[in-house]
Formats: C-alpha cells, structure tokens, sequence
C-alpha cells in the first residue's frame, strides 16, 4: 500500500487541498484511504468533523513521530493508499513521514516563496540519499493555477525543473471554488451540488485525472520490509 507525503516547507502551498482531493477522489473510485494529518493547522480534521463519514476514507488526527509508524502498521491491512498531509515546515515530523514514504508530492503555487519551500524538501530527499541511502521517489504537483497560466508558462516551469532532475505532473491543480468549497461545507465533490457551485464537472474532472496520474506513478501495492526505516541527520534535519 502506497505511502504519498504532500510537502513544503512554506505553508500555503495547497498542500492540503491536493492531498484531499487525491484522497476522496480515490475513495471515489473504490479505493480504501487512510489520510494521516500531520499538519498542526488540522484543516483534514475540521473537514472530516464536518463531513463525518466518508465512504472507503479513514482518518487519523493525532499524530506525532513515535506515533507515525505504529499508525502505518495498524492500519495496512486495511488500506490501499496512505496519504499524509504534513506541516508547512522542515522538522522532526516532516523528516520521519518523508522517510517513510513512497512517493513525496511537492504542491508548488507559480511564487519565488514556494519555489523556495520546495527547494527545502528537495534539498531533504536529497540528503536522505545521501546520508541513509533512501531514494525516495517524488514530483512536484502545481497547484493553484488560473486560466491566465498559459500553457507555454506551464512548459516553462517544467522544463527548468526537469533541469534539475524533478519530475512535474502532468495534472496542474486549478484555482476553482469547488475546491474552497469542501473546507466550507465538507463532503466530497461527487456530494457537492452542482446548482451552487459552479464548474463543478471541471473540477471533478480535474481530481479524476490527478488521481490517475497519481496512479500510474506507483504499483497499487508497495511490498515493504516491515524494517523501521532509522533517520537521524542530527540538526541538519529541522
């Protein structure tokens, strides 16, 4: 069962947003997700108080790094997609989940503060292969993107990160109000009433297709060595 991370070390990336809409847009499609929130903002937990239950979408509220991974085993047997939405920050927490997953997506908005953040979990995942041998897959997801990013603009920004060796989803994430409107009401898009929220169906079809891109990234099930993966690069971690 893939691990997904959604990280930046700047808050306000759209970490959030993305890993939701992965997760309920799964759930959608039948697959069982646990989502962990790892962020101290709780933004999954006011929306899953809100909500209550969600088909196939299990929820863990209270996590901490000794916690994390006994979270993980409890929960395998049960789970198809873990789903991990951590701080806007490089700490303990962020280190110990990133080490765990299989697959870190990076949310970045077009800002100089983003792309910063980013560069920090970069520099991480980096250091990780350095220091612990972890090769850790990941991609940076675009997020927040409006109708005046062109596509010319978009190749652009794929193409400098793809200098650096950084792969983009193909799947930009749009700036669009039935994404707000989760946080304000909670459900899912597919309980969300298309005669109050307008574009709807291009905002299902948005989360369908990351949610596919998502998919072809990684094997449906992940066979993991039950080892505790040990991080410790002292201060250099925080």
């Amino acid at each position: 069962m893939p691990v997904i991370s959604f990280a930046n070390a700047k808050g306000g990336a759209g970490k959030t947003t993305a890993a939701l809409l992965l997760a309920t847009e799964l759930a959608h499609q039948g697959h069982r997700v646990t989502l962990i929130d790892a962020d101290p903002q709780r933004w999954i937990s006011q929306w899953h108080e809100m909500s209550g239950n969600v088909r196939n979408i299990s929820i863990v509220t209270e996590v901490t790094v000794a916690s994390l991974q006994c979270h993980l085993r409890e929960m395998a047997s049960h789970t198809d997609y873990f789903i991990i939405d951590l701080a806007g920050a490089r700490d303990a927490l962020v280190t110990t989940a990133i080490g765990l997953s299989d697959h870190v997506m990076i949310p970045v908005q077009g800002s100089a503060m983003d792309a910063k953040g980013a560069a920090q979990i970069l520099d991480l995942l980096a250091l990780m292969k350095e220091k612990a041998g972890l090769a850790i897959a990941h991609s940076v997801v675009l997020t927040r993107v409006t109708a005046m990013v062109t596509t010319r603009s978009l190749v652009a920004i794929k193409g400098l990160l793809a200098q650096r060796g950084v792969n983009v989803l193909n799947t930009p994430i749009g700036e669009r109000t039935a994404f707000r409107e989760l946080f304000e009401v909670g459900g899912t898009l597919h309980t969300l009433d298309g005669a109050k929220v307008s574009n709807l169906d291009k905002a299902r079809d948005n989360a369908r297709a990351l949610a596919d891109e998502v998919k072809r990234l990684m094997p449906m099930r992940v066979i993991r060595s039950g080892i505790p993966r040990v991080i410790n690069f002292g201060r250099n971690a925080a």
